[in-house]
């Protein structure tokens, strides 16, 4: 007899055992998932530091809000209400420092989201996404969740993009290239003179997508930028963030620019209502605050290139990096290195068998890094302590 039936009746149902419960759950067929997706591991965030430790695990921006920025976001109180689903006050402020119209500004959740929207848009089951590899560890897994197939091109041995080896492995099939300046995790950046063969090597239906979410740290006058390519080509879209040099990796802010008919694709790929009102105020008032927050940039950039040379004269080996983080190439001894960090009360992200990627965080966690330095160089193998790459 049917449950329902039981209840109209004012019978008691009976309550299953729990033991009953686990036979009959183990009896029923498991929920049929696509098992390249059950088989993706989930996203991990670095581990939170310790009271007296530093979080140097996700490059965010160590600042504290502007007090400007903070009162526009208590300012979008309306929060029992929608957002504007355009960001259209946002697109307004931002379509201008590009020389474009609203249309081809394109604001998202944070740029993995926008990533998401575009490679959708894009590829499907059959198709292809190429990018170098190691890069943002979103990139697979987007990948895999459109139904394509990733192409990885190993970097170069300094960390950078082999451009000529990407554009060789395009096929009919390629629908996406990502190219990542500077690149995360390593912090190697794209010349522009190479990014500009790459774009004429390519078939011009291929969508490319110019990944700068750290391009404000870029003090490196030859590296590509995306800002001086928007119209040249029409199938480029510059994707940027503020979660970074902008401080607001916690409201979840970023925007694309490119051309208005695959930025209106990505629109359709979208979730709608996904940039929250206090996100967007946030991201304006970013703006008009920009000569402080490029200041703070810049310190960062000095504290970058100052930590990169310290932990150089300990013999540990980093990579040259235009981002707001550096990368040790430490391979087979990453995790035991990243144990000694974290015994100095510093989080960092391993990447196991590969490299250890370090933030720059807090003036005050630059001595625990150079000492924790010390003691990885003491620790690990003769050829870290005299500073070999290869």
């Amino acid at each position: 007899m049917r449950c329902n039936d039981q209840m109209r009746r004012g019978d008691r149902v009976p309550l299953l055992h729990p033991n009953t419960l686990t036979s009959v759950t183990a009896e029923r067929p498991p929920v049929r998932l696509r098992p390249e997706i059950a088989a993706l591991p989930a996203y991990r965030q670095g581990r939170s530091a310790t009271a007296d430790g530093f979080k140097l695990s996700s490059n965010e921006n160590a600042f504290e809000p502007l007090p400007g920025i903070l009162d526009a976001v208590a300012a979008a109180s309306d929060i029992n209400r929608y957002p504007d689903a355009g960001a259209t006050a946002l697109r307004e402020k931002l379509a201008p420092r590009f020389g474009v119209t609203i249309d081809e500004v394109h604001v998202g959740a944070g740029s993995v989201s926008l990533l998401s929207q575009f490679i959708n848009a894009a590829a499907g089951p059959g198709d292809e996404v190429l990018y170098s590899w190691r890069s943002f560890e979103a990139y697979p897994g987007l990948v895999t969740v459109s139904g394509a197939t990733s192409v990885q091109i190993p970097n170069l041995l300094d960390g950078r993009h082999d451009l000529t080896g990407m554009a060789a492995a395009v096929t009919e099939r390629t629908r996406v290239a990502i190219v990542c300046s500077p690149n995360n995790p390593t912090g190697g950046v794209v010349a522009a003179e190479a990014f500009a063969r790459f774009m004429a090597a390519v078939p011009s239906d291929l969508l490319v997508l110019l990944d700068e979410a750290y391009i404000e740290f870029v003090r490196d006058g030859g590296a590509v930028n995306g800002h001086a390519l928007i119209g040249m080509y029409p199938n480029l879209v510059v994707l940027r963030t503020f979660s970074k040099a902008w401080g607001l990796a916690g409201l979840r802010l970023g925007y694309a620019v490119g051309p208005a008919h695959v930025l209106d694709a990505a629109r359709a790929a979208a979730i709608p209502l996904s940039v929250t009102g206090p996100a967007q105020a946030a991201g304006a008032a970013a703006l008009d605050h920009e000569a402080e927050l490029t200041a703070r940039v810049d310190r960062i950039v000095t504290q970058r290139n100052e930590v990169r040379a310290a932990l150089l004269e300990t013999g540990l080996p980093v990579l040259e990096s235009e981002a707001n983080f550096l990368w040790l190439p430490l391979r087979g001894d990453t995790e035991a290195a990243a144990d000694i960090l974290h015994s100095h009360g510093l989080e960092t992200r391993a990447f196991a068998g590969e490299g250890i990627r370090v933030s720059i965080g807090e003036p005050e966690s630059v001595a625990k890094l150079k000492q924790a330095a010390v003691d990885i160089v003491d620790n690990l193998p003769s050829t870290l302590q005299m500073g070999r790459i290869d």
